[in-house]
C-alpha cells in the first residue's frame, strides 16, 4: 500500500533535518505502507493542480494526503481559489484511481495575525472535507493540545521563520497524522490484515 503526500514547504520538511514524512515512513513501513513524498518548498495548491499528472497520477496511491494551506496563506492565494484547487485535486484523484483521501491542517501560530491568516485556510480544508467526504486531519488541534500538555509555545516547535516547524515540531505533526491514518486503516480492516500477514 502506498501513501502519497503532496503539499508545500511543511510537507516537504523545509528547514528540518527530518520532516514528518520521513518520520511517518519509519512508523508505517513495518505495517506494509510505503510513504512517497512529492511535496516541495513554497508550493501552493496551484502547483498541486499544475503537477498532478506528474506528482500524483503515476503513483496511483491507495492513500493520498493533500497538505496545502500555509504557503497558500502567505502567498496571498484567495481562499476561494484554494478551495477550488482542493476540489479539483480531490475530483481528479477519485476519477483516476479513487484513493482514500486525507486533508490536513498544520501548526498554530503565536502571533494572532498569522494565526488568523492560516485559520481561514484551515476552515476551507474543513469545508472541502465535509462537502466531498474526505478525511480531515486537524493537526492544529493536536498541536495546540501538545503545547498545553507540555506547557510550550508554538515558537518552541518552529524555526526562526515561524512558517516552518523544527525537528520537534515535525515529530508532533507526524504523531498527529500517524494516529489518524492508523485509525482509518484499522477501521477499514486493512491494518489488521497487514499485521496478521
Amino acid at each position: 500500500m502506498k501513501l502519497l503526500i503532496r503539499g508545500g514547504s511543511v510537507a516537504a520538511g523545509h528547514a528540518a533535518q527530518r520532516g514528518y514524512a520521513d518520520i511517518l515512513q519509519d512508523r508505517l513501513r513495518p505495517r506494509g505502507i510505503e510513504v512517497i513524498n512529492r511535496s516541495r518548498f513554497q508550493q501552493t495548491s496551484f502547483d498541486g493542480i499544475g503537477t498532478f499528472s506528474e506528482d500524483i497520477d503515476p503513483f496511483r496511491p491507495e492513500l493520498l494526503l493533500l497538505h496545502f494551506g500555509v504557503d497558500d496563506a502567505f502567498a496571498c492565494v484567495y481562499r476561494s481559489e484554494f478551495q477550488e484547487n482542493l476540489v479539483q485535486m480531490v475530483r481528479l484523484a477519485r476519477e483516476r484511481f479513487n484513493p482514500a483521501l486525507f486533508l490536513a491542517t498544520c501548526h498554530t501560530f503565536d502571533h494572532p495575525e498569522d494565526m488568523a491568516s492560516v485559520d481561514i485556510f484551515y476552515r476551507s480544508l474543513r469545508i472541502v472535507s465535509q462537502d466531498l467526504h474526505c478525511h480531515l486531519i486537524p493537526v492544529h488541534t493536536y498541536w495546540a493540545s501538545y503545547l498545553s500538555e507540555h506547557q510550550l509555545t508554538s515558537a518552541q516547535l518552529v524555526g526562526s521563520d515561524t512558517r516552518y516547524p523544527n525537528a520537534r515540531g515535525h515529530e508532533v505533526i507526524a504523531e498527529a497524522i500517524g494516529l489518524w491514518l492508523e485509525n482509518h486503516l484499522e477501521k477499514s480492516g486493512w491494518l489488521a490484515l497487514s499485521d496478521e500477514a
